[in-house]
Formats: C-alpha cells, sequence, structure tokens
C-alpha cells in the first residue's frame, strides 16, 4: 500500500465513522433512542480519529510535509467531513506522490530521527503495526479511562 493508498482510506474512514457518530447523535437526541446509538459509534470514531493521527503522521514524516500540511491534514479530523477534501487538497498539490522510503540517501534529512525511525518501521512492518496498534489501543483505553470532557462553566 503506498503512503498515498494509507492516508486515502484513513481520510475516508474518518468520514464514515464522522457519519456514524453523528447518525448516532440524531438518534439518541432528535429520534430518543437513549445513549446506544452514540455509546456505539462514538468509540469506533474515538478509534479511528486515533489510527487517523497516527497514520497521518508516519505519511507526513515519509512525504517530508511542511508542518503546516502535517497540521491541516491532523486538524482535519477534528473538523466533521474535513479530511477527505484535505486529503485530496494535499493530493493535488502531488505531496501523496511517491512510494516509501525505505532507504537512506545522501540527503541529510535522511539522517532524522523520525526519518530513521520511519526506515525502521518500513523494515520491520509487522512489527511496527502492532506496536502502534498498540499504541493506540492504549491511548483509546486511557481515554476511555478518563471519560467525556467536563463541561466548562
Amino acid at each position: 500500500m503506498s503512503p498515498r493508498a494509507l492516508f486515502r482510506s484513513f481520510a475516508v474512514a474518518e468520514v464514515v465513522t464522522w457519519s456514524l457518530l453523528i447518525v448516532g447523535m440524531i438518534l439518541k437526541y432528535a429520534v430518543g433512542l437513549g445513549d446506544w446509538p452514540v455509546s456505539v459509534a462514538g468509540p469506533i470514531h474515538g478509534f479511528v480519529f486515533l489510527a487517523y493521527l497516527v497514520a497521518g503522521v508516519v505519511v507526513a514524516v515519509n512525504q517530508r510535509w511542511s508542518g503546516g500540511v502535517t497540521l491541516a491534514a491532523l486538524a482535519s479530523a477534528v473538523v466533521p467531513f474535513a479530511s477527505l477534501p484535505v486529503e485530496r487538497w494535499i493530493d493535488r498539490r502531488g505531496l501523496l506522490a511517491g512510494a516509501w522510503r525505505r532507504t537512506a540517501t545522501d540527503d541529510p534529512r535522511d539522517r532524522r530521527p523520525l526519518d530513521r525511525l520511519l526506515r525502521w518501521m518500513l523494515g520491520h512492518l509487522v512489527l511496527a503495526l502492532v506496536l502502534l496498534a498498540v499504541a493506540v489501543v492504549v491511548v483509546f483505553v486511557v481515554l476511555l479511562i478518563a471519560g467525556p470532557p467536563v463541561p466548562v462553566g
């Protein structure tokens, strides 16, 4: 899977889970079906949200995005349905073109810690995917234990 395909897949998944969450909220608040629709859709969306952020960072490092592009990509997950238009904007700019950077070159940027970590991950793909999945699950569980944000006021 190319960086472009990975990022697009997670952008689409983010849009789908936003849809599920919004439908869940409509069923809860407008239809009056109780908490269960949001209790189902919320965690699904939360998990995909975290996975999208991880995928976004990995692709940003591989594609050597600027801080602004990376921030736009990651922030798009917060706004409902924004991840797909942002992905298309990034793609139209040619920032998703190319393959995974599995080997170092003479480019001094290849010596940066994140670039080295990326090459290690690509060289140990199964282990890296397991570690990333475990990290997402741990953050997800911690956030579930912490509970919803407390309204200020």
